[in-house]
């Protein structure tokens, strides 16, 4: 066995069981924390990890986010959602090799780590061969991060003779190659669901098809909802075969009615809402205000790599202050003014970025708070910094003072990936500039491409 006593932080366990310490103990052993307390005794042999003026906190949760678009970070930052699906979906995606899916995986993955990340939920869609497959898991992998990968459809024009991707379902054989091999198990640190087509962007038949798998394979299914839906009665049909449930996520949202939310609410399915993304290409307001007059459950992550930072902490912020915004829009067209009190504390917020992801995932009884039992996805923010200092209200703290530079260390089931601001103990160590050369070459064959076509 090994110990590992985190001594003297300021916790912050994000468990309504577990109080809240102004300086406290943590004990771990091997993958697990087994004690919270204001004083432990180090068992023998215990590395100490001296924690005075550091914050733990759980590892943030990023429930929605396509690692795979990590080597064309910036490019999106000014597009439509037209001008997103066009340019990345039925453009740029084409030219990325399997080497290419797990170079933005290992990047991507590696660069949630730095920030404070210790989940991350990766919604795939730019898989169309099991070499691409496989590699996107490796790249996961080799990361060392917590992850639940999400086995997409690819969304390309197609070639003469082709369905179009709304007509294609998801690979039953491929799906179960998976499922019956490197991703078998539900306790490992890279897991596996479905992310698929949906309503929105499937026919009937693929949709229910896809739907039945996911329950076959005993998996969670992630679908976006994002604009007009090609079946457009697709969530109310999945309802009636009982296809509908807490194993089914749906990201955005935005257009769905009260009614549509009301039964999805009462049935378990869960919501992912990516606010940053949404404001920017017009999805419509991000449906927090309504999902929590309903009691809906809401989990948050970044989205596209290629436009929208992954740092879970402006994540939660821009989430957060776009709904009190919203809120207070509501109060004054009511009442002419703006609500007596703020509508949402900012340990909610927080909690859409932890406890919350964890639970969209299925996690919750594993990670997503400082809970003895669970296992020890812990970061430690050194709030001795002036832009953190003095952390008088630590989860405001959290929210509105730290970023990615308070992240001194990042444990992840045990072990540290980030240790005294540098990552440290990684599966695999790769060379960033292969990152530089991977986008510099996708980018370049896709504008040759466009040239060739006039």
């Amino acid at each position: 066995m090994a110990d590992t006593l985190i001594r003297s932080a300021n916790i912050v366990s994000m468990d309504d069981t577990v109080d809240d310490l102004p300086r406290g103990d943590i004990l771990v052993r091997d993958d697990r924390i087994v004690e919270i307390g204001a004083q432990i005794d180090a068992p023998e042999g215990a590395e100490i990890v001296e924690a005075e003026g550091m914050i733990a906190m759980p590892g943030f949760v990023n429930a929605h986010i396509h690692t795979w678009q990590t080597p064309l970070r910036g490019i999106a930052a000014d597009w439509t959602l037209g001008q997103y699906l066009r340019a990345m979906h039925a453009g740029l995606a084409g030219f990325f090799k399997p080497e290419d899916i797990s170079t933005g995986n290992y990047f991507g993955a590696i660069n949630q780590i730095a920030s404070g990340t210790t989940t991350l939920v990766d919604w795939c869609h730019n898989n169309p061969a099991p070499d691409h497959t496989d590699a996107a898991i490796d790249g996961l992998m080799d990361s060392g991060i917590r992850a639940v990968f999400l086995h997409g459809s690819p969304k390309p024009d197609p070639k003469p003779g082709q369905k179009h991707f709304s007509e294609v379902p998801m690979p039953k054989g491929e799906v179960e190659r998976l499922r019956n091999g490197r991703l078998s198990s539900d306790d490992a640190l890279v897991t596996m669901g479905l992310a698929v087509l949906g309503p929105q962007l499937a026919v009937w038949d693929v949709c229910e098809e896809d739907f039945q798998l996911a329950r076959e394979t005993g998996l969670r299914a992630s679908m976006h909802i994002s604009g007009a839906m090609r079946t457009p009665d697709g969530l109310e049909r999945l309802a009636a075969l009982g296809l509908l449930g807490p194993q089914v996520n749906i990201v955005h949202g935005n257009i769905l009615t009260d009614d549509q939310l009301h039964m999805l609410s009462d049935l378990g399915v869960t919501f992912t809402l990516t606010p940053e993304v949404e404001l920017q290409m017009g999805f419509g307001d991000p449906l927090t205000a309504r999902l929590r007059k309903i009691g809906g459950r809401i989990s948050i992550g970044s989205d596209i790599e290629s436009a929208m930072a992954g740092d879970m902490f402006a994540v939660t912020r821009f989430a957060l202050q776009a709904a009190r915004h919203y809120d207070n829009l509501e109060a004054i067209r009511e009442t002419g003014a703006s609500p007596p009190e703020m509508t949402i504390p900012t340990r909610e917020a927080l909690s859409w970025a932890t406890i919350e992801g964890a639970r969209m995932v299925g996690l919750d009884d594993r990670i997503g708070s400082l809970t003895p039992g669970k296992q020890a996805d812990i970061v430690l923010l050194d709030a001795t910094k002036p832009n953190m200092f003095p952390p008088l209200e630590p989860v405001a703290s959290i929210l509105f003072h730290a970023g990615v530079g308070n992240v001194d260390s990042v444990m992840i089931a045990g072990t540290f990936r980030k240790r005294g601001g540098e990552l440290c103990d990684l599966p695999a160590r790769r060379d960033p500039a292969i990152l530089a050369r991977t986008g510099e070459r996708i980018l370049s064959e896709f504008n040759r491409a466009q040239s060739a076509h006039g």
